[in-house]
């Protein structure tokens, strides 16, 4: 039987983190790589008790087929868990965030519709939009997030710009309240749409993110959430806020692609959130990032050698090194492997040319001496490619 694909599936590819988490399932190899929210901070019996509960009080109903918006409580909890005034009846319940970057794509692209995003961006936005066949324009970011002049330049044209303020995946890094302000003149100057993607917003370490964008311009930014990191990626939930024009139309694509998430999930989830779960639960979490990414600062401050860079966030999973001049980050990986450490080579976040002496390290799913570990593993692994680089390539200075 002759199968002929779709042109669309050509262009779809396997996830390099997921190839990736193949590699640091080797025996010993401790894994600063993947994007998993600690088990730890699941909380196990809270959703013990809520499936007893569910189950025992509305179980036919939790088993059924449901409404493609979603559970009304938990829309209504969502609603009233976001900074700004939302209407419940602009929450639509997807199966996790991701899900809300395909409907997006869905409803948003056509082929070669000009979309921009942060460089570098999240890694499954670009898997999600690249099925749609847009032009992907990157735009360049400082410290404090997206540049506005270069965004002006490039913005002609463009369906939306999509970004993440808050700990961004992967540089860890978040917008100032000054450029936030900034960013949202200047896209409703330039009548821009923007998709706000906040799954890491809760995990701030020691001060609140500044509002979010969609805040300041409901009408022009779809808002996208999850509970993946605030309870547990297993259940597979998140939500995105949309402004009524748009609303319809992620609902239908939501309705193809799965009529509506799982309702029990979404039953278990709204009964655990009950009476402030969440205000209880999450500072743990908090806690526990803080004290590892301390940890991890601590080790790449000890045994990095000079001319490795790298940031310091405020919150979330994540931080991103550079490395010096003359080495690559894909090329050092394997050899890393072997020295029992594994972490994400940069260019994988890049839509467009990347930069190969990036990379990223996730601090929330090993412990503190695993982390010290494995630093030291990968600082030795840098020095040993340092001191193979030929005399002409040994600099400190940026290329």
């Amino acid at each position: 039987m002759q199968w002929t694909q779709a042109r669309r599936a050509q262009k779809m590819n396997p996830s390099v983190l997921r190839e990736l988490l193949k590699v640091t399932e080797r025996p010993g190899t401790i894994s600063l790589a993947g994007g998993l929210p600690s088990p730890k901070t699941f909380p196990i019996s809270a959703f013990s008790a809520a499936c007893e509960k569910v189950l025992r009080e509305d179980g036919e109903v939790a088993l059924q087929y449901a409404a493609s918006e979603g559970f009304a409580p938990l829309r209504e909890a969502v609603a009233a868990g976001l900074p700004w005034d939302v209407d419940p009846a602009h929450v639509l319940i997807t199966t996790g965030s991701q899900q809300g970057l395909d409907l997006v794509a869905k409803v948003l692209i056509d082929e070669g519709s000009r979309v921009l995003v942060e460089t570098p961006t999240y890694l499954g936005a670009l898997q999600a939009f690249t099925p749609m066949e847009p032009e992907f324009v990157g735009v360049a970011c400082d410290d404090e997030g997206v540049d506005l002049a270069d965004l002006a330049a490039k913005a002609a044209g463009a369906r939306f710009l999509y970004v993440l303020p808050n700990f961004q995946n992967p540089t860890g890094r978040s917008m100032s309240q000054a450029r936030r302000a900034a960013l949202s003149a200047e896209a409703a100057r330039l009548g821009l749409p923007m998709v706000e993607d906040n799954p890491y917003g809760e995990l701030w370490f020691d001060e609140e993110p500044p509002l979010p964008l969609t805040a300041r311009n409901p009408n022009g930014c779809v808002y996208l959430g999850s509970f993946s990191k605030v309870l547990a990626p297993g259940l597979r939930l998140g939500f995105l806020v949309a402004p009524p024009a748009l609303f319809p139309k992620l609902l239908q694509a939501k309705q193809a692609a799965d009529l509506h998430s799982p309702s029990f999930n979404q039953r278990i989830v709204a009964e655990v959130m009950k009476d402030g779960f969440l205000d209880r639960h999450v500072p743990t979490i908090r806690a526990l990032y803080k004290g590892q990414c301390a940890a991890m600062l601590a080790a790449l401050k000890e045994h990095m050698p000079a001319g490795v860079e790298w940031n310091s966030p405020s919150g979330g999973m994540f931080l991103w090194v550079r490395l010096p001049s003359g080495l690559d980050a894909g090329a050092l990986l394997p050899l890393a492997v072997d020295k029992g450490v594994a972490f994400v080579p940069g260019s994988a976040f890049y839509a467009g040319p990347a930069d190969a002496r990036t990379l990223r390290l996730s601090f929330v799913t090993a412990t503190a001496p695993q982390i010290a570990k494995g630093i030291q593993a990968l600082a030795q692994t840098i020095r040993e490619q340092m001191a193979a680089l030929p005399a002409s390539a040994k600099t400190l200075t940026p290329a």
